[in-house]
């Protein structure tokens, strides 16, 4: 209902309006700050909003964006240079100052910002990231002029140019730090869009973007403005997209898997992206914790039949999964040690369940907890349905009104059961996946996994000569994820969308979301 009030609100239909392009969207975890968003609702207005040093393409291909040369002959010291004239939608200049001063402010420990641990190899990153911060600025930033600075990294990292597209290393303009909690509801940025008015966001209704007439990259916005909807359901979204009330759906609902294709014909898309779903527990939850936890965790990846779930209620638009990681990047090995957990073996299942028995017996109901507006109640329940039918144990979704409702039990770990949990690439590396969600430090890491020799990897992959070497450390590490089974992998995306009749040209980018700037009505 919200949804079809926020379209049915919007003016006369004139020739602006018509060329607004109206996408779906739920509502945010946090305010619009670029280091503080662990969800792809936030990250894609935010991307829509800032420039970086970097950008990635549609096909995951990286080009400078702000940046004029990133140089340098150790990867441990860095020389960047911005190009001339960029400026923030406020007017005011976006200076090297924007970015070391960005960069500083979600690193200290005292912001609290989510996405802090992208900077945990630039040098001085432990003093400001403590809890009680030792120092306010890392020392391997330094402002050389208004369009220079240098990083200097503790170690060298195959992947630090790659994560310079990535959306906490925007840079903020002065007015940011100023009254934090407004910019996050009203932010200023340097992008392809920027709000079209104060208030834009209409918290769990929409967000309108216009056209910034200021931004000189790369990635000019070829529409008039995005009107980013809130759905509660994907069925009415779906039902909106086939009325032209909606148009592009970057996710078709189950409902219509079988028969998006012949609905929308031409108009129906189909790709492989770098985009996952697990199951997390947190160690906290009961029979979970410890060796019993590794057990049972490992047994109910054993429990569930992946094959017939992708087949039945996906039809095509997942795949198992095979790794910790994403089937569509670079370096992705499908036959890791270990990797038989992710295959359906109930014998198996069943030895683990009762060894973990033998620790303690079992009690209680397995529920997996996943958001309704987000398109999980028939896959949950179909999980939670094969670890039933294979332990003999009571298991069930569980349902959270919204993706907000969930995401915040995760991060303040109030959850009390098992919880559905995705990933969707920020840049295309296995690296990204594994660092935002297991290493230690990570933000993301929704299961409390903390192992030494698994981030003595993960820096080791970083610092590796070159991608064939990292590709072989990533394998030893993921072999660990295995062993320690944190989370349980279930799927890798083929993702499903749609674009409406009115909509000329609509593509998916690599990881999944549209190519917002490049959609054509």
């Amino acid at each position: 209902m919200t949804a079809m009030l926020a379209l049915t609100a919007c003016g006369s239909g004139g020739t602006a309006e018509s060329d607004i392009v109206t996408a779906n969207l739920a509502e945010p975890q946090n305010p619009l700050l670029p280091a503080n968003q662990n969800d792809n609702n936030g990250s894609r207005i935010v991307d829509r909003l800032f420039a970086g040093l970097k950008y990635y393409d549609a096909d995951g291909a990286a080009h400078n964006e702000v940046a004029q040369s990133i140089d340098s002959t150790d990867r441990v010291h860095y020389r960047i240079v911005l190009k001339p004239d960029w400026k923030f939608s406020d007017g005011t200049p976006v200076t090297a100052r924007s970015f070391v001063d960005a960069w500083n402010f979600a690193a200290l420990g005292s912001n609290a910002q989510i996405q802090s641990y992208v900077f945990n190899g630039i040098l001085g990153y432990d003093e400001v990231s403590a809890k009680n911060p030792t120092a306010q600025t890392m020392s391997g930033l330094q402002v050389v002029d208004d369009r220079t600075f240098t990083v200097a990294l503790k170690s060298p990292s195959i992947d630090f140019e790659a994560e310079l597209a990535y959306a906490p290393f925007y840079p903020l303009p002065a007015v940011a730090y100023k009254d934090l909690k407004a910019f996050g509801e009203n932010p200023i940025g340097n992008g392809p869009y920027r709000f079209a008015r104060t208030g834009a966001w209409e918290h769990n209704v929409k967000v309108e973007l216009t056209p910034n007439p200021d931004y000189k990259g790369a990635r000019p916005a070829k529409n008039k403005g995005l009107r980013l909807v809130m759905y509660q359901s994907y069925d009415t979204a779906y039902a909106d997209l086939q009325a032209g009330n909606l148009d592009v759906l970057d996710t078709i609902p189950d409902s219509a898997l079988s028969t998006y294709q012949q609905d929308l014909g031409d108009r129906a898309i189909r790709k492989p992206t770098a985009q996952n779903q697990h199951v997390g527990l947190q160690p906290t939850l009961a029979h979970f914790g410890g060796e019993e936890g590794v057990l049972r965790r490992k047994a109910i990846s054993l429990s569930v039949n992946r094959d017939q779930i992708c087949d039945k209620i996906f039809h095509g638009s997942r795949v198992p999964s095979r790794d910790f990681t994403a089937s569509t990047l670079p370096g992705f090995d499908p036959k890791l040690p270990g990797s038989d957990l992710l295959t359906y073996n109930p014998a198996e299942a069943k030895r683990l369940w009762a060894q973990a028995d033998a620790i303690s017996p079992w009690s209680g109901t397995f529920a997996i907890a996943y958001n309704s507006d987000g398109n999980h109640q028939a896959w949950s329940e179909a999980v939670a349905n094969s670890v039933k039918n294979t332990l003999g144990i009571e298991a069930v979704g569980s349902p959270y009104p919204t993706f907000k409702d969930i995401r915040s039990a995760i991060s303040a770990h109030k959850i009390d059961k098992a919880f559905r949990y995705g990933w969707q690439g920020d840049y295309p590396t296995m690296l990204e996946f594994l660092t935002a969600n297991y290493y230690s430090t990570a933000g993301y890491n929704n299961t409390d996994y903390h192992n030494p020799e698994f981030d003595r990897l993960i820096d080791a992959a970083l610092a590796a000569p070159s991608e064939p070497d990292s590709y072989k450390l990533v394998a030893q590490a993921q072999t660990l994820l295995l062993r320690d089974m944190p989370s349980i992998p279930l799927f890798d995306y083929v993702a499903s969308a749609g674009r409406s009749v009115k909509v000329k040209k609509a593509a998916l980018t690599w990881n999944g979301q549209f190519d917002f700037e490049n959609i054509e009505k």
